[in-house]
């Protein structure tokens, strides 16, 4: 048996699920997400825990079991605390700020500023003075789907270590030219 599959998923204090077939609904103090789940898992409430219930040992199954459980962990954990991806700008002249509509102007070299929206339930935040964007949302991959593209714009270059990373990303730097033998 899955050993992610078969672990409960705990219900925190003020949220709600909703279960109707393979539909879910959860309900928490950040917001509200729903997902459709594939028809052969069976999830079941019982004493303020999720569980996840497969029909065979099958190996799709099993995949599916596993992957059932994770989605739903994130969902619970998504409208109670919520996600959060940290991004930093390294570079001369590589700024960020949040306009007061909610979206991310960006200052990256190039011609122009390039303008970030958020999608609905992502925020953007930034201190100020400071070079890190926090992007924070209820629905896991999405945050990290905007984090992504974000990054996108400016990766992070070998040489001098210049563009956008997630906070705490290891950049492998590279030697650059050698100069000419004597």
């Amino acid at each position: 048996m899955s050993r992610i599959g078969r672990k409960p998923i705990p219900i925190p204090k003020g949220v709600e699920v909703e279960i109707r077939g393979n539909v879910v609904r959860v309900r928490g103090p950040k917001g509200e997400l729903t997902r459709e789940f594939h028809p052969d898992m069976t999830i079941v409430q019982e004493d303020g825990y999720l569980l996840v219930r497969r029909p065979t040992d099958q190996r799709h199954h099993r995949a599916l079991h596993g992957l059932t459980r994770a989605l739903l962990n994130n969902m619970v954990i998504g409208v109670s605390t919520g996600f959060r991806k940290v991004l930093e700008i390294v570079g001369v002249g590589y700024r960020a700020q949040v306009r007061p509509d909610g979206s991310l102007l960006l200052n990256l070299g190039f011609s122009h500023p390039v303008e970030v929206k958020p999608p609905e339930n992502v925020t953007f935040h930034m201190e100020p003075r400071s070079k890190e964007i926090v992007i924070e949302g209820i629905d896991k991959q999405v945050v990290g789907q905007v984090a992504a593209e974000i990054r996108r714009l400016r990766p992070p270059e070998p040489y001098k270590g210049k563009g956008i990373r997630y906070k705490g990303e290891h950049v492998r730097r590279k030697a650059g030219k050698a100069g000419k033998a004597k």
